[in-house]
């Protein structure tokens, strides 16, 4: 470790790495480092929290299980416990995050916020910033993934409201909201379930679906929804997959525009495989919609004192608001070269060729298809750079002092 000037010309400790930088201790994260530590490559982890997998950790509810199969959900070199459920639980999830990390000893350095990420084309190396480092490498990996930070809608009399509003990554249980009615913004797998939950605690949740959504049972006959897609698109073009799939979904769910929630024209796997926009999957919501248990209604005008107006020219009071808007990246905050991605922080190539960018930038957990798409990419990213590592070695021998004589 040697000092170098910060870009305030403070002196810094600057961290040489012999191997990838990777930013974020997620899923995607601990994926890519398993993976080099079976390619036997060294690296290092930069986590912004104190803890690995923060985001399911401290910011999911607590009846939050995985959408899909366990099989389909597993890291690179681990499968889940033979006695998990089909279906494992936030905590089972965590569990196994822990353990994974245990076994291919993967230890993050915990509290550090990368401030900035850029590409030095004088040394030819990444250099990234936190609140008290500077690491250098060659590589640079991406593991901060689609769902870094919460969405805050801004609705027209948000700061009158009378009672709390919370995002969905506040929200634990509705047993604190027993006997209250409740606004949920946003219809997708979050605001679905966040709606289940309420009314399961003995709320009376209103939901709104602005937008279209598909919603598929959970399974089919005792298979996966998922599952059973997939296997279908090894033998027919995906639209007849989705013909198939939304004509069992209709005898099973019935017509959900019937009770508000209109379904996109795009087939749900072809809208999953283009614009990673997930279908809600369905383990009791629909019956609750249909009860009049879950009230859906029409997109916000406006947020009043004491509760909502509509589009639809309804106005109705409510307890507390619940933002079931989702998550975005966040690397357009830190990643100044960002020629890869887009400005929604996104990359730019699309899947299945987005792991790999340029000047040795690589990222995982961006794919729109879960977990799943996580491990496959990790794979990639660890083979692709045990592929250069030893040229990129040597050269990282001769030219790193470069950088530290350089004030970023």
């Amino acid at each position: 470790m040697e000092s170098c000037k910060g870009p305030e010309g403070e002196e810094v400790k600057c961290v040489w790495v012999h191997g990838p930088i990777i930013v974020g201790a997620g899923p995607s994260g601990l994926a890519v480092a398993a993976c080099l530590s079976h390619h036997g490559l060294p690296y290092v982890i930069l986590e912004r929290s104190h803890c690995i997998n923060s985001l399911w950790q401290h910011r999911t509810y607590d009846r939050l299980k995985l959408h899909l199969p366990k099989h389909f959900c597993q890291l690179p070199f681990m499968p889940f416990p033979h006695h998990f459920p089909k279906y494992p639980s936030k905590n089972q999830f965590i569990s196994y995050l822990h353990s994974y990390a245990q076994r291919f000893n993967i230890r993050p350095r915990f509290n550090q916020s990368v401030h900035t990420a850029h590409f030095d084309p004088v040394s030819q190396f990444w250099v990234v910033r936190t609140n008290d480092f500077q690491y250098i490498s060659p590589w640079l990996v991406v593991a901060t993934g689609e769902n870094a930070d919460p969405v805050i809608p801004s609705i027209l009399g948000m700061d009158s409201f009378h009672g709390p509003i919370v995002h969905t990554s506040a929200y634990k249980s509705g047993s604190h909201y027993k006997n209250k009615r409740v606004l949920v913004i946003g219809c997708g797998n979050s605001g679905m379930e966040v709606s289940l939950d309420l009314c399961r605690h003995n709320a009376t949740p209103y939901m709104v679906a602005r937008n279209t959504v598909h919603v598929l049972p959970r399974e089919m006959f005792g298979f996966s929804t998922f599952g059973m897609a997939m296997g279908l698109l090894k033998w027919l073009p995906i639209k007849l997959v989705d013909k198939v799939v939304l004509a069992l979904a209709g005898l099973m769910l019935g017509d959900t525009a019937r009770y508000g929630v209109r379904r996109p024209k795009t087939g749900p796997i072809e809208l999953k495989l283009v614009s990673g926009k997930t279908p809600v999957l369905d383990v009791g919501q629909v019956a609750q919609i249909r009860s009049g248990n879950i009230k859906v209604m029409e997109g916000v005008k406006e947020i009043t004192r004491n509760g909502a107006k509509f589009m639809d020219g309804q106005e109705k009071e409510f307890s507390a608001i619940i933002l079931a808007t989702g998550y975005k990246s966040n690397v357009p905050t830190w990643l100044k070269s960002r020629e890869s991605f887009t400005k929604d922080g996104m990359p730019k190539t699309p899947f299945p060729m987005g792991w790999k960018g340029e000047n040795g930038l690589y990222t995982v957990g961006f794919t729109g298809r879960g977990l799943l798409g996580s491990a496959s990419d990790a794979v990639k990213i660890a083979e692709d750079i045990a592929d250069q590592w030893m040229s990129v070695k040597d050269k990282s021998c001769l030219n790193s002092h470069m950088i530290l004589l350089k004030s970023t």
